[in-house]
């Protein structure tokens, strides 16, 4: 299991289409960056397709295979779709593009948190995640949740040859989260590690404030490593 993959040969997803709602946000553009580097065509999604594709020609270095859309066109369009979009706008997003996200994989990587003097804190959630709260409202979907903890900064930084960083992939349906698993593995120096049923992804999410506290404390872009794995 040394790949973080529990299969003998992990799906191969080298010609699937990642389609980024919220894409235009610092982690949507990293990760989006990552998997087109890698060779995936990505398709950032705005409100905007007009934000989208300024985005994408002032953003992504010429030549890699990154299309802007409005985040219909964008859902529509990819095999697999990441949600990182802002908190506060997750639900009423997801609700409007039910159609769209219908049978996709739709992949949630939002931290519901909340800021004061004192720092960042985990928000409570209805539903108990975000990404419970995705499979609440597009029940024709197959909702993972992964990518929380990976930091926009060294995604954006591509002489940071290779993240140090393992990701933790939660989810009800096996063949999607070894597939998501797969596609955090295209990303050099990254690892997809199954963390267990959706159910479990309050506490994932709400670790984000716990890694938001060590990087400030010790001005670094602290991620996750899971041992013996």
């Amino acid at each position: 299991m040394a790949d973080g993959v529990d299969n003998a040969q992990a799906p191969d997803v080298a010609s699937l289409t990642v389609a980024i709602l919220g894409g235009t946000g610092p982690q949507g553009k990293g990760l989006g960056l990552r998997l087109a580097t890698a060779g995936n065509k990505v398709i950032i999604g705005s409100r905007s397709a007009e934000r989208a594709a300024q985005i994408v020609a002032e953003e992504f270095p010429e030549g890699l295979p990154v299309t802007g859309m409005d985040n219909a066109a964008a859902a529509q369009a990819g095999d697999v779709v990441i949600v990182a979009v802002p908190w506060d706008g997750h639900r009423d997003t997801l609700i409007g593009l039910r159609t769209e996200l219908a049978g996709k994989i739709v992949v949630d990587c939002v931290n519901p948190l909340g800021f004061d003097k004192r720092g960042a804190y985990a928000l409570p959630v209805e539903e108990g995640s975000a990404a419970q709260q995705a499979a609440d409202v597009l029940p024709e979907s197959r909702v993972v949740g992964a990518f929380h903890h990976v930091s926009h900064v060294l995604l954006a930084d591509l002489e940071v040859a290779e993240m140090d960083l393992d990701v933790l992939v939660l989810g009800d349906d096996r063949e999607a989260t070894d597939l998501v698993q797969a596609l955090a593995a295209r990303i050099p120096g990254m690892r997809g590690i199954h963390g267990g049923r959706l159910r479990n992804a309050h506490q994932v999410e709400a670790f984000t404030a716990n890694l938001i506290s060590i990087n400030r404390r010790y001005k670094a872009h602290a991620g996750l490593r899971i041992t013996d794995v």
